[in-house]
This record gives structure tokens, sequence and C-alpha cells, in this order.
């Protein structure tokens, strides 16, 4: 039974395949492998252009990494030193005001000293 039963699986099996044979357009097929090949194509060139900018960029960024990290060293000990820097002078300030209360101008005798126009503002 078991050899009968594997016949008559294996002509079933060459008659659905040989009736969707005829369901499917050979020239359709040939068209459909052809833009697949023509998307691959397009895809791998694509990817060979990703990976020249991939190589590129990992270049330039090499070069310019070590000046990067010292200028941002440099920026970072700048800043430390202006916050020094303008510590001490509102320390000075604070103890020219306190010496001598009328030496620095207010912020109303600052306006009333600064008549110069405003060049930014349009007229």
């Amino acid at each position: 039974m078991e050899e009968t039963e594997k016949e008559s699986i294996k002509s079933a099996s060459e008659e659905i395949s040989s009736e969707f044979k005829t369901l499917i357009n050979a020239k359709d097929l040939d068209s459909l492998k052809q833009l697949q090949n023509l998307i691959l194509g397009r895809l791998q060139d694509s990817n060979a252009v990703l990976s020249h900018f991939n190589e590129y960029s990992e270049h330039c960024y090499a070069e310019v990494s070590a000046d990067f990290s010292r200028n941002t060293r440099l920026l970072k000990s700048m800043k430390s030193d202006l916050d020094y820097i303008f510590l001490k002078l509102r320390n000075m300030k604070a103890k020219i005001i306190s010496t001598y209360p009328d030496a620095l101008p207010d912020n109303t005798t600052i306006q009333a000293l600064d008549q110069r126009p405003d060049l930014e503002m349009p007229q």
C-alpha cells in the first residue's frame, strides 16, 4: 500500500505543479528576474559607495580627532582661567564698593551716562 500511496502522491504533485506552470507567464517571470537583478546591481553599487564614504569619514575623523580633543582641553583650561579671573574681579569690586561706596556707578547712572545710539536697532 505504501508504494501505491507514494505513487499517487507523486502523480498528484506533478499534476499540481503542471497546473501552477500554466498559471504563471514565463515572460512575467523573466521580467521579474531582470528587475530583481537590476535592483540587486543598484543596491550593490549603493553599498560600495556607502562603504567608501564610511572609510573616508573614518580617515577624516582620525585626522581631526586629535586636534579636536586638544582644542577641547584648551577651551576647558581657558574657561577655568576666566572663571578665576572673574571671581577675582568680583572680589576686588566688592572690596572697592565696601571701601568707597560711590566709586562705581549703579545701573541708573550707567544708563544716564551711556547716551550712545543703539546701532543694532533699526530707526
